[in-house]
């Protein structure tokens, strides 16, 4: 997905919201700013905007001196989201179809998103798992669990802290012992790192890599050699919000897309409205099947 002009004012609202969190100092704050709209002006936009937000943040952390910023905020989201999962838990075993609530669940944890808002309080959390319950899944979940059924191999790409607990719940319905997990390689904004699949104990579940790249989402071109032949060699790729729906939406691989639409652009390309929970196979693993 190529960077909009669109996505130039949540790029610079994110990047004043970032500041703030990596230091109290207003100057630091404006020479962030002003080196942000510095290269605003000259940026590459058939770079997709997870490649934008990645020089931010690396940008951030060397003005700032802070490797992780939101470390404090991640570790908040990891332990409101460990109360809810023991009644989910239930919640889950009790159902018709455990597969298909796991992964709306997992899918509503998709909001825990400080890049598109980092206003959300614990109560938006609780409103939307709610929600989860009973809002339609648009995308192809029978694709879906036959998919499942026949891979031998998961590769499951984690999205961020806090909705990583909720990705726990999907992960124990898929054999956790073909799964492998990955998180990011670095810290960037409040994406997962395996310092948070620890904290919610998926590390006793399942084998976890990191991507070996920083930027908040999968770019295969920015990632280890042992990350990319995992992708390469995975039967199954489950990628899990926005950012590695933007970075992966055109790449191959048996790829299936789990996220909750929070932008204008992302809702356009899917045709469908913000808040919408998607399960969709890629394009192009429709190609692959087809041709």
């Amino acid at each position: 997905m190529r960077t909009s002009l669109d996505c130039i004012p949540c790029i610079l609202r994110q990047t004043l919201d970032a500041a703030r969190l990596a230091s109290k100092n207003p100057t630091v704050h404006e020479n962030i700013l002003r080196d942000v709209l510095g290269w605003a002006g000259e940026m590459d936009l058939s770079q997709s905007p997870p490649a934008m937000a990645q020089r931010i943040h690396r940008r951030l952390r060397e003005i700032t001196g802070v490797d992780d910023p939101y470390r404090e905020t991640k570790d908040r989201q990891n332990f409101m989201a460990l109360e809810m999962i023991p009644s989910l838990r239930s919640t889950i075993e009790s159902a018709g179809d455990p597969l298909l609530l796991a992964a709306r669940l997992a899918i509503a944890g998709n909001v825990i998103d400080m890049g598109v808002n980092g206003n959300f309080t614990e109560a938006d959390v609780h409103q939307t798992i709610n929600r989860a319950l009973t809002e339609p899944l648009v995308g192809e979940y029978d694709e879906f669990r036959t998919a499942i059924a026949k891979a031998q191999s998961i590769l499951y790409l984690a999205d961020n802290a806090g909705e990583i607990a909720f990705d726990r719940l999907l992960i124990e319905k898929l054999s956790p012992e073909r799964v492998t997990l990955v998180v990011r390689g670095a810290p960037v904004i409040n994406d997962a790192t395996l310092a948070d699949a620890q904290a919610v104990g998926l590390d006793k579940i399942v084998e976890i890599i990191d991507n070996g790249s920083d930027a908040p989402g999968t770019i295969l071109s920015d990632c280890s050699q042992e990350f990319q032949h995992c992708y390469s060699d995975a039967d199954l790729i489950i990628a899990k919000g926005q950012g590695n729906f933007e970075t992966l939406n055109t790449e191959p691989g048996n790829l299936f897309f789990l996220f909750k639409v929070k932008c204008p652009l992302v809702a356009d390309l899917v045709k469908r409205p913000i808040g919408t929970q998607i399960l969709a196979q890629s394009r192009s693993s429709k190609n692959e099947l087809t041709n």
